[in-house]
């Protein structure tokens, strides 16, 4: 394997000293779909995949791999690509699940800045920064534990991401084109595409992360009951977002 001059040099940068702590980053990593336009630097994706490959895998067979595709001609036949086809995914889910209908007609509720955020996300889809496709070598018949394997890597990523001040989101876009995106990056038919991740420099403001109360989500002795420690930290903020609290019997 031959070395660009960039890439040699990249050889003798150390890996970068963070300003956000760990604890930090977990809490407030959040999903990111508007970026400028800026190319992410050389250094700055080998750090952030140099993160993504010191994660856990089971046995220690990292089965990962990582396509990363910026801009090159091939990489621009991919975004669009992938782009194209989340368009048509994101019009039907916007239509089947009423994204204009109820609070969505209101400009300034959460239903509503979550509608115009994920447009201007597929349609910008084809000029995003990086387009990571997180990878799997099979080795062994498909498994519904396999992700365990796969997907630390890809949190390890948007960790990175976010302690370099980049940020970026996991989709499922590839989904119906997985097939010409294989054929067109030669990735073989045996292995498993497992998520598409965009990366980029943070376009706008972007707020701190917010999830339902601790205690509709951690449970002790019995399902459904919290432990009397499941509570949020003072100043929490919380989202009405999410599955209902109960699944009705059918």
């Amino acid at each position: 394997m031959t070395q660009d001059s960039s890439s040699s040099s990249l050889a003798h940068q150390a890996s970068p000293t963070d300003s956000v702590g760990l604890y930090e980053g977990l809490l407030n990593t959040r999903a990111i779909r508007r970026y400028t336009n800026d190319p992410i630097p050389d250094q700055a994706l080998r750090d952030i995949l140099f993160a993504a490959t010191r994660a856990p895998s089971g046995s220690n067979r990292q089965p990962f791999r990582f396509v990363v595709l910026t801009n090159s001609e091939r990489a621009k036949r991919a975004k669009k690509l992938i782009g194209d086809t989340a368009i048509e995914f994101w019009a039907k889910k916007k239509a089947n699940d009423q994204y204009d209908k109820g609070s969505g007609a209101d400009p300034d509720s959460p239903k509503s800045r979550m509608a115009r955020t994920m447009q201007h996300y597929v349609d910008n889809f084809y000029r995003v920064p990086a387009l990571i496709l997180p990878c799997m070598v099979r080795y062994r018949e498909p498994s519904p534990m396999e992700g365990a394997s796969m997907y630390p890597a890809v949190q390890n990523l948007l960790l990175g991401a976010r302690a370099l001040g980049y940020g970026g989101v996991i989709t499922g876009f590839h989904g119906s084109v997985e097939a010409e995106i294989k054929e067109l990056l030669s990735i073989p038919d045996d292995v498993f595409i497992s998520c598409t991740v965009t990366l980029g420099k943070p376009e706008g403001q972007h707020g701190s992360v917010r999830r339902r109360p601790m205690e509709e989500l951690v449970f002790g002795d019995s399902w459904g009951e919290a432990p009397g420690w499941a509570i949020d930290p003072p100043g929490t903020r919380f989202t009405s977002a999410g599955p209902p609290k109960s699944v009705p019997v059918v």
